[in-house]
């Protein structure tokens, strides 16, 4: 019977009580993404005709953390078992398909293994793991000629069977016709007092259907996450494949077992990563970056030549080429670096824009400013973009020169070729090609002054 069209089942509606939390265990993260997520994005790869979800524990948490995505949600209240879970799914099963059924709770699971499975499946079929210790998963029972007669549950099973080492990963495909029938006469006659969905295995032996099974030799790929422990174990295993792919592709890292990547991290070539460094969202890196340690990097775009020094964070900024910037830098979002600019140490620019050759080397804010080429702006520089309920913007225009322990009190602009005198408390625009100083004489208290209030838009 050729199948044209696919179902994906993905059961999420446990707690995960070993994980002593009260968020549903499907959205704990693993590289910065739910658990649930890895699962479904892996999902949409074999190009399913739809995709259902069973969630339970915490009510409506899982799917609205999941909003975005288009799947049909079906909620089990009451958790009786895996068997029982898909039972919940039944109604929204096309006869004429096949259905995978995936775990929430497994974020490394593999499509290309899952298609595999698929394509060898007739009326059922299993990924199956052999483990140097089963623990409590559950048996895969074979007859003399190997083929699979049943899987035993651990609380079921006697002594014999418990010595098997090869167990269930409870990822299965199954042609929905099968499938429907065989759920449908699920029992709860068993130690758990739960409708197990591995028994229907032997209803297929029963029914003198063959039993496809395939091995899984990466065990990674169908460990779920019960504990923390597990968590942290697998969250190791993902970014050390990254750190491999990265390298790979010619990126060097000083220990690929300290890089953490929370995205996608794409690299030009001779990009030098240093240890510690984290890469969330989106972030591109152009040929012979250098990245110092410590670093945070989020949604950016680095241009070649640029270098980072460690204890930087960069978030939802662009970066231009042969750019030096840190150590202890900070650069938020809305910030645009042109060409071999300087950003240096205690550094925090935010929502601004920055040209061509301009230096801000120690200790300054710059905040909601435009700042162009070869501009100077000395230690200690602040832009007062905020005046407690308002901001407004500081233009400082090229070749301008800024001394130290100045304050811009937007909105404000300097002109080009200005200089400003050092400890000056600058609220009106500067001149061009001039020197402005503004220091107080004496210290005077106004009576009356009310703070600004908001504008209405």
């Amino acid at each position: 019977m050729t199948q044209s069209k696919l179902n994906i089942v993905i059961l999420a509606a446990g707690k995960g009580t070993r994980m002593k939390s009260n968020l549903p265990k499907v959205l704990h993260k693993l590289a910065g993404k739910p658990l649930l997520q890895h699962v479904i994005d892996s999902a949409k790869t074999l190009n399913p005709a739809k995709i259902v979800t069973v969630y339970g524990y915490g009510g409506d948490a899982v799917p609205s953390a999941m909003k975005h995505e288009n799947m049909i949600w079906v909620e089990q209240k009451e958790q009786l078992g895996t068997g029982h879970a898909v039972m919940q799914v039944l109604p929204h099963l096309d006869k004429d398909a096949k259905t995978l059924i995936l775990l929430g709770d497994v974020p490394l699971v593999n499509a290309e293994v899952c298609q595999q499975l698929l394509d060898e499946t007739g009326a059922l079929g299993l990924l199956t793991v052999k483990k140097d210790d089963p623990a409590s998963y559950g048996r895969i029972v074979r007859d003399a000629q190997g083929a699979v007669q049943a899987i035993t549950e651990f609380k079921d099973a006697n002594e014999t069977q418990r010595k098997i080492n090869e167990v269930n990963t409870g990822i299965i495909a199954a042609r929905n016709d099968k499938l429907i029938a065989w759920v449908s006469g699920l029992s709860n006659l068993n130690a758990q007092k739960e409708y197990y969905l591995t028994d229907i295995v032997a209803m297929a032996v029963h029914d003198v259907e063959r039993v496809a099974a395939i091995v899984v030799t990466d065990e990674a790929s169908v460990e779920g996450v019960n504990s923390k422990t597990d968590l942290a174990a697998l969250e190791r295993i993902y970014q050390l494949r990254v750190a491999q792919k990265l390298m790979q592709q010619g990126v060097t890292l000083a220990d690929p077992h300290r890089i953490d990547v929370r995205g996608t991290l794409e690299c030009g070539q001779d990009v030098s990563i240093d240890v510690g460094c984290v890469f969330e969202g989106e972030v591109t890196i152009g040929n012979g970056v250098e990245i110092g340690a410590n670093c945070v990097i989020k949604n950016a775009h680095i241009a070649s030549g640029t270098q980072i020094a460690a204890f930087t964070h960069i978030d939802d900024t662009k970066i231009g080429e042969n750019n030096r910037i840190g150590p202890f830098a900070r650069l938020r979002p809305g910030t645009v670096l042109q060409a071999e600019a300087h950003i240096g140490n205690f550094v925090e620019l935010k929502n601004s824009q920055v040209d061509v050759g301009t230096k801000i080397n120690h200790l300054s804010y710059v905040g909601d400013s435009e700042v162009g080429k070869n501009v100077n702006i000395g230690a200690g520089t602040i832009t007062c973009n905020y005046d407690g309920a308002n901001k407004f913007k500081t233009i400082i225009e090229d070749d301008v020169f800024v001394g130290s322990d100045t304050q811009l009190v937007a909105p404000v602009r300097l002109g080009r070729g200005a200089t400003i005198g050092a400890g000056s408390t600058i609220t009106k625009d500067a001149p061009a090609e001039q020197l402005t100083i503004c220091r107080a004489k004496e210290q005077k208290s106004i009576a009356g002054w009310k703070r600004p209030q908001k504008i209405k838009k």
